[in-house]
């Protein structure tokens, strides 16, 4: 459990803050809401102090505690502020203490995470893009606003992020692996390839595409601009960029294609080994023939191919679904596919195959790191995994 500042802004999307109270007193946090003048004129304080932890705070001068702000400050781990106005920005950006939230976040050393909202114009005016990024670089975590519905019938970029994704970005916020992957391209795959036999029928396997989503989040609530090339299409996420294939030869067309410029590459797609020799143009007809035999072929290694054709500073890491002698198949890979990091997972493990929520794996780096995780969740995976990629930037 972790002690969390919800702040809350004066902005219609005050009321979207409600349902954030909700989702983070459902993971287990200890939450109190701390609220500006303005926001009480769209959500009444009761609101929140019915939902939270304890009473929402309102004013640095409403009760007994002569330095609430220093209290607060000083005891949480976290300070979301939901919505983040452009007069909010502008005042934690410029250090300015005028209430008793920007007091807050300046009497607190804790990580903070703003949720931008207001109009298109605002949110493109050059003081609110100065501020955000003096932020930014100050280590504040931005959950960039989404394009949709705006106040009084307008559309465009500017609406606040849902609250299921700021809550995502919470939690990733608050792990101990947190790093800051700001001004990183990160591609990953995801997913199982789909091999055609003809128009109506492929080959391909179970794969979910779980582990590479969850790769794309963690690395896109820690910072980095994230390409999730992906045989199946997936909600839309702040800083993910979906390419959607579906062959092996459209993933590896996509994947040489976006591994330009990219910083990191993850090759989490279970990508069919074989495809099909010849295929039909047209339905085969069960009705003309009473068995098929069907000849394959070698798809190409695409995980090979990329760090074979290599020639900057990418980091890549690489995935291996195995079903017995793990460590020593992983050992082989590591080297053969020219990985910076392998992953592996023994598929006929429970909870460890394709289409589960958790994964069991063993990781192995050329530099000699080793671990293994058991019965975890997939974005547990993902942060450990990503916060040994982020030292091996470091060490380059």
């Amino acid at each position: 459990m972790a002690k969390i500042v919800l702040g809350v802004g004066g902005g219609i999307a005050a009321y979207k803050a409600v349902y954030l109270l909700r989702a983070l007193m459902g993971e287990g946090h200890f939450v109190t809401p701390v609220l500006t003048e303005s926001a009480t004129k769209f959500v009444g304080s009761v609101t929140f102090s019915a939902l939270a932890s304890e009473k929402a705070k309102v004013s640095l001068f409403e009760d007994s505690d002569a330095i609430p702000h220093t209290h607060l400050g000083r005891s949480a781990d976290l300070i979301c502020i939901a919505p983040a106005t452009a007069d909010i920005i502008f005042k934690l950006a410029n250090g300015v203490a005028d209430d008793i939230l920007s007091a807050t976040v300046m009497a607190s050393k804790a990580q903070v995470v703003l949720a931008p909202a207001m109009h298109e114009e605002m949110w493109d005016n050059f003081a609110v893009q100065k501020n955000i990024k003096a932020l930014s670089d100050a280590g504040y975590m931005i959950v960039p606003p989404a394009h949709g519905s705006l106040a009084a019938g307008d559309s465009g970029v500017g609406r606040m992020a849902e609250p299921e994704v700021i809550a995502t970005f919470v939690r990733f916020a608050l792990v101990e692996e947190s790093v800051n992957l700001a001004g990183k391209k990160i591609v990953v795959s995801a997913g199982g390839t789909r091999e055609a036999i003809d128009p109506v029928r492929f080959i391909g396997n179970r794969s979910s595409g779980k582990q590479g989503l969850a790769f794309a989040k963690v690395a896109a609530c820690w910072g980095a601009e994230v390409v999730l090339v992906t045989t199946n299409s997936v909600s839309e996420f702040p800083r993910v960029r979906q390419v959607l294939v579906s062959s092996a030869d459209e993933m590896s067309e996509a994947m040489h294609s976006e591994r330009a410029h990219a910083d990191l590459v993850v090759m989490a797609a279970a990508v069919s080994d074989f495809r099909v020799a010849s295929f039909s143009s047209s339905k085969i007809k069960r009705e003309v023939r009473t068995n098929m035999t069907l000849e394959l072929e070698a798809n190409l290694d695409i995980l090979t191919s990329l760090t074979s054709s290599e020639s900057g500073d990418c980091i890549y890491i690489g995935f291996a679904a195995e079903t017995d002698a793990l460590e020593e198949n992983l050992t082989k890979k590591l080297h053969s596919k020219g990985v910076d990091i392998i992953v592996g997972n023994d598929v006929t493990k429970p909870g460890a195959g394709f289409d589960t929520d958790t994964n069991s794996v063993t990781v192995l780096s050329k530099l000699g790191d080793r671990f293994s995780l058991e019965d975890v969740s997939k974005e547990a995976v993902a942060v450990k995994v990503l916060a040994l990629a982020h030292t091996m930037f470091e060490r380059s």
